[in-house]
């Protein structure tokens, strides 16, 4: 007899977990299916984000960081280091502990909260009066029904058309991960978040990395401002990107070889150890079994939703990767939260205002809301102020003054409109900016808070003072 819940989540990641565990918080019975495994064979909940995304590359960024600070930096602070080696394999081994630390931290949510997991691919496979039929195919198959069903089964790497992933040559995230040795000459097709993440790790490990980016602009999303700032530094840094590429051929054999024509219509060709492609994700809908139930997709393949993340069918919910907005793990653990609070009748939250954005190279790149460039298309009149971390006593202490923190406000109301950093730690000065924003705050707000001395928040509270022409230190 078929197991039944009031909710049942298809996909552990960030966006299903949380939705599981705040459905299991408000009272209801609750599964989740999810179907990651460990090279054993174990359950691995967490999605990409945990498993070859988020996590990993965080563990790997940090574990190069370090070994190109020994070599270039310590020696500044008085630190001498004599022989110094590289042990990938002990690096690439701690980052499969954190990794899998993270699983067994989701096991073990699951287990406080009272959540039945099932591990295995769950499909549609049935719609009855009050509830749905979902099948799990695992060791052994097995049929749960519910009547609320959350889809959250993620994305997949988007592959070149004629140059699939073997993870050998040809490699997407989960690949660019895991390379055994350090690859002499290492190729990057796409300039994104994932693209130059993967370069930087490679590149201070010692590979000479290539990044081919078919826009042509730099970080074209990013505050135009920040993008020109970002592309110097990666160019000091010794990261070669080309941009306006179109590709024509790859050929893998022993190596790789990148057949394009560059920005100026010239025919080019490039031969590469490693070729990471991250040129973006498709949603992942794949043995979901939609057309049993009816459920609906896009053109495009994802999940079409309302603005509550309500489908198509009654009770069946979407959210994350598999549906419209930005493919961000923190955008879907909030859409996750928020289904939850509608099942039960509850009010949920998301604002994609206020989404913040990271790209976590040395230096770091964050934002949240509008672009000037945004606002200029838009013809919004605004003001903006930026402050440099050079003239920052924390990141003078850091021996780390890249970059600057930039507000921009409205030009009669002076709300805050967007907030860009590029510099130490902008991954977390960012959410100064997100609360801020969701409490419409003016830049003088801003200026007018107490922040610790020596802190890197200094600069946001500067960059406040610069949009009224007052900066205090610089």
């Amino acid at each position: 007899m078929a197991k039944s819940f009031d909710v049942v989540v298809i996909g552990a990641g960030p966006g299903g977990y949380i939705a599981a565990i705040r459905a299991a918080q408000l009272g209801l019975s609750v599964a989740c299916i999810d179907e990651w495994k460990t090279a054993d064979g174990k359950p691995a909940p967490g999605g990409t984000c945990t498993n070859v995304g988020c996590i990993p590359s965080k563990a790997l960024l940090q574990s190069s960081e370090n070994y190109e600070h020994v070599a270039h930096s310590y020696a500044e602070h008085g630190i001498r280091v004599k022989d110094l080696s590289l042990d990938l394999a002990q690096m690439l081994k701690r980052k499969d502990k954190v990794v899998r630390q993270n699983n067994d931290g989701i096991l073990y949510l699951f287990k406080k909260n009272k959540i039945t997991f099932f591990h295995g691919r769950g499909g549609f496979s049935g719609a009855g009066a009050n509830a749905y039929e979902i099948t799990v195919a695992g060791k052994a198959e097995e049929t749960v029904t519910a009547k609320h069903v959350v889809v959250a089964t993620g994305s997949n790497p988007r592959a070149l058309p004629g140059a699939g992933f073997d993870n050998k040559l040809i490699l997407d995230n989960e690949g660019a991960l895991a390379i055994p040795e350090v690859p002499k000459q290492l190729g990057v097709i796409g300039a994104g978040v994932i693209g130059l993440e993967m370069g930087s790790v490679w590149r201070r490990l010692g590979s000479e990395v290539r990044i081919l980016e078919a826009l042509p602009a730099f970080l074209g999303v990013a505050d135009g401002q920040v993008a020109k700032e970002a592309a110097k530094v990666f160019a000091k840094q010794g990261l070669a990107i080309e941009l306006g590429v179109k590709i024509t051929k790859v050929t893998a054999k022993k190596n790789v070889v990148v057949e394009y024509s560059d920005a100026g219509g010239a025919a080019q060709s490039a031969t590469f150890d490693k070729l990471i492609v991250a040129i973006g994700r498709v949603p992942n809908t794949n043995g979901l079994n939609a057309a049993a139930v009816g459920l609906q997709l896009d053109d495009r393949g994802f999940v079409t939703v309302d603005h509550e993340c309500r489908t198509n069918l009654p009770n069946v919910w979407a959210i994350g990767d598999v549906v419209r907005g930005p493919m961000l793990a923190h955008k879907a653990e909030e859409e996750g939260v928020a289904v939850a609070q509608r099942i039960v009748g509850r009010y949920g939250h998301v604002d994609f205002n206020t989404v913040p954005w990271v790209i976590y190279t040395s230096p770091e790149i964050a934002w949240v809301g509008k672009t000037e460039q945004e606002l200029k298309a838009a013809g919004v009149e605004y003001k903006s102020g930026s402050f440099p971390f050079m003239a920052n006593g924390r990141a003078r202490a850091l021996g780390d003054t890249t970059g600057f923190a930039k507000i921009i406000a409205d030009a009669r109301s002076d709300r805050i409109l967007g907030v860009h950093v590029i510099g130490p730690m902008a991954s977390e000065l960012i959410s100064e900016a997100v609360v801020a924003m969701e409490f419409g705050a003016s830049a003088e707000d801003i200026a007018l808070i107490c922040h610790a001395h020596p802190s890197l928040a200094e600069a946001m509270k500067e960059a406040a003072l610069a949009v009224d022409n007052r900066t205090l230190n610089f």
